[in-house]
C-alpha cells in the first residue's frame, strides 16, 4: 500500500521537535546559538527592570565609546586634569570594551546611548555564559545547557554585576575561553587571548592566575610540569602592554591603580572594593556557596580519583572565594567557577546513575528542570528588583545642560562627590572636572590636594570658595543636596553664589562677582529666570556635543 503524502508530511511534522532537539545536541554551533538566545532573553528580563543603567561608571564607559567612534582609537582625554588620568598621562584601561560599546552608540543622543548601553550589557554576559556552555561541552559534561542556565539561579548580586555596562562580563568571557583552551592544551591561543585581555580590562593578571592553577592541577594529577600555558599567557599579556597605543603610560597607570587596592586602603574607595558582611553574602549568593559545598560532597561520593579539569575548577573556585572574602567585586567570578566545579565533580556520578537507570532519562530531565526552575524563579526577580532600584538616568542631566549652556567651554567644575563624574561626563563634556572614577586617582596625583578636597566636601573648611578657585582652578561648584555641611558653609561664603538648583543638584559660581545672571537669585532655577529657556527645554533641544 502506498502511503499518502499527507501521512508522510504529518509524520515529518510529528518528528520535527525530536529532529530539532537532535540537531541542537549534535551541532555545536546550533547549540551555542540556542544557548545564546536563551541567555540573552533572561538578561533582557533583568536589564530592562529600569530605564537607567545599573552602575554609575557605565555612563563614563558609554561616553568613551562615543568619543572613540567620533575621534578614533585614542581620543584626547582632558576631563580629569587633577588626577593620574590627566591629559599627559591618560591610559584607557578598558580600550577594547569601549570599542565594543562604540557599536551601540546609535545617533549619539543620550536616550539612544542609554538604550545602546543596555543592549550591549545584555549581549556581553550572554556571550560569557555561552562560552561557559562551550567549556562544559568540551569537558563532556552531561546537560551543559542545563548547567549554563543554572548560572542564573546562583546569585542575584552576580546577575546584577553581569548586567552592568562595565567590562566584568567581558572578563568572564575571556577567562572561560582561557580555561577551555588550557584544559584542551591549546596553549598557543593564550598568546592572542592575553593580548586582547590587556586591551580589554585591567583584570588581565587573572589570566596568569588561571594558567598557573591549571598548571598546578596538571602537576598534582598527572605528575608532570606543563609550563606552556603559563608562558603563553604571560607572553600575550607582555605583548599587550608593550604594543599598546598608551605605552608606557599604561605601566605607570596600572601601578598607580592597583597599588592602593592590594594592601589596606588609606583612602575611602568604592564599596565594591570592600567585603560583604557575612549574612549579606549568604542572602545574596547562598546558592553559589551551596553549589561549591555540593561539589565538595560529590568528590567524596565518587569512586575514582580526581582528574585534572575538576581539580583546576576546585582550585579556581577556592581562589575566587578568597578574593570574594576580600572584595565584593569578585562576586563576578566566584559563582560561575563554583558551579563549574560542581558540574565537573558531579559528572562521574551522573554518568553512573544514567548507566544504572538507562530507561529513566525523561524522569531525570524532569528532575533537572524542576531543580533549575526553583532557583531561577527566586534569583531572576531579585536581580530585576535590584536593577529597578538604580539611580534614575536623568540625575544631573538638567544641571549638566545648564553648565554646558551657561559656562565657558573648558571651565572647571568642583564636585563634592567623586562618583558623580560619570553622569556629568556623559551629559556634558564642555567642562572639565576635579575628581572622578576613583578617589585614589587624585590621591596618587597629589595627596595634599586630595586631603584638601575631602575637608572641603565634608564642610570642615569655612568659606571654601577662595580655596576652590586657587587650589583647584575651579570656576563652578556642583553638589548633590546631601552634602549638608558643605552647603551650610557655601550659604555664607561671599565667594560662592548659587546660580542653579533642581531636585538633584545645586550649582555655585566661584568668585567675588555677582551671579552670572542678575535676574537669578540664590535658590532659583533657570525656569524662574526671565527670558531663559527651562532646563528641560534646553535638555530636549541640546545636541550633546563631544
Amino acid at each position: 500500500m502506498i502511503e499518502s503524502p499527507a501521512f508522510e508530511y504529518g509524520g515529518a511534522h510529528t518528528d520535527a521537535p525530536a529532529t530539532i532537539w537532535r540537531r541542537l545536541r549534535t551541532n555545536p554551533l546550533a547549540g551555542a546559538l540556542a544557548v545564546l538566545v536563551a541567555c540573552t532573553a533572561l538578561f533582557v528580563f533583568v536589564q530592562f527592570g529600569t530605564s537607567a543603567l545599573a552602575d554609575n561608571d557605565g555612563y563614563y564607559h558609554m561616553k568613551m565609546g562615543q568619543l572613540i567612534r567620533a575621534q578614533g582609537l585614542a581620543p584626547t582625554f582632558v576631563w580629569l586634569p587633577l588626577s593620574i588620568l590627566s591629559p599627559n598621562a591618560f591610559y584607557d584601561h578598558h580600550l577594547l570594551f569601549h570599542v565594543y560599546l562604540a557599536l551601540f552608540v546609535g545617533d549619539g543622543q543620550p536616550d539612544s546611548m542609554l538604550l545602546g548601553a543596555k543592549l550591549a550589557s545584555t549581549l556581553m554576559p550572554a556571550l560569557a555564559f555561552t562560552a561557559i556552555w562551550w567549556l562544559l561541552r568540551g569537558q563532556a559534561v552531561r546537560w551543559p545547557a542545563v548547567w549554563t542556565l543554572g548560572l542564573f539561579g546562583l546569585s542575584e548580586a552576580f546577575l546584577y554585576r553581569m548586567s552592568m555596562p562595565r567590562a566584568q562580563a567581558a572578563s568572564l568571557l575571556v577567562l572561560a575561553l582561557g580555561l577551555h583552551w588550557l584544559l584542551l592544551r591549546r596553549y598557543w591561543l593564550l598568546v592572542p587571548l592575553g593580548f586582547v585581555y590587556v586591551w580589554l580590562y585591567n583584570a588581565f593578571p587573572l589570566l596568569i592566575v588561571l594558567a598557573g592553577l591549571v598548571a598546578a592541577a596538571t602537576l598534582l594529577t598527572e605528575r608532570r610540569i606543563e609550563w606552556q600555558g603559563l608562558a603563553c599567557a604571560t607572553l600575550g599579556i607582555a605583548a599587550g602592554l608593550v604594543a599598546n597605543p598608551y605605552f608606557p603610560a599604561d605601566l605607570v597607570f596600572i601601578a598607580n591603580h592597583l597599588a592602593p587596592k592590594i594592601g589596606a586602603p588609606t583612602t575611602s574607595i568604592g564599596n565594591e572594593w570592600y567585603p560583604y558582611e557575612t549574612w549579606t553574602l549568604v542572602s545574596n549568593s547562598g546558592l553559589a556557596l551551596a553549589a561549591w559545598v555540593l561539589g565538595a560532597m560529590a568528590l567524596g561520593w565518587r569512586e575514582r580519583r580526581i582528574e585534572r579539569a575538576t581539580l583546576a575548577a576546585l582550585l579556581l573556585s577556592i581562589a575566587f572565594g578568597f578574593l570574594l572574602l576580600k572584595s565584593r567585586r569578585f562576586i563576578e567570578y566566584y559563582p560561575p567557577f563554583a558551579l563549574l566545579f560542581l558540574a565537573l565533580s558531579a559528572t562521574p556520578l551522573i554518568e553512573r546513575w544514567a548507566a544504572a537507570w538507562p530507561g529513566r532519562r525523561s524522569l531525570a530531565a524532569l528532575a533537572a528542570g524542576l531543580a533549575l526552575a526553583v532557583p531561577l524563579a527566586i534569583t531572576l526577580p531579585q536581580a530585576r528588583a535590584t536593577m529597578a532600584r538604580s539611580t534614575p538616568s536623568d540625575t544631573y542631566a538638567a544641571a549638566s545642560a545648564w553648565l554646558r549652556e551657561h559656562t565657558p567651554a573648558g571651565s572647571r567644575v568642583f564636585q563634592t562627590d567623586w562618583d558623580d563624574f560619570p553622569r556629568l561626563f556623559f551629559y556634558n563634556t564642555a567642562n572639565t572636572y576635579t575628581i572622578g572614577l576613583d578617589p585614589t586617582y587624585m590621591e596618587r596625583y597629589d595627596a595634599a590636594l586630595y586631603a584638601e578636597w575631602v575637608r572641603i566636601t565634608r564642610g570642615a573648611v569655612a568659606h571654601p570658595g577662595r580655596q576652590i578657585a586657587e587650589r583647584f582652578g575651579a570656576a563652578y561648584v556642583l553638589s548633590d543636596l546631601r552634602h549638608g555641611a558643605f552647603l551650610a558653609q557655601a550659604a555664607t561664603d561671599p565667594h560662592l553664589h548659587e546660580v542653579y538648583r533642581d531636585e538633584y543638584a545645586v550649582v555655585f559660581a566661584v568668585g567675588e562677582q555677582i551671579p552670572l545672571n542678575p535676574a537669578c537669585r540664590p535658590g532659583c532655577t533657570p525656569a524662574q529666570t526671565p527670558g531663559r529657556r527651562t532646563s528641560a527645554a534646553a535638555e530636549r533641544s541640546s545636541s550633546y556635543p563631544l
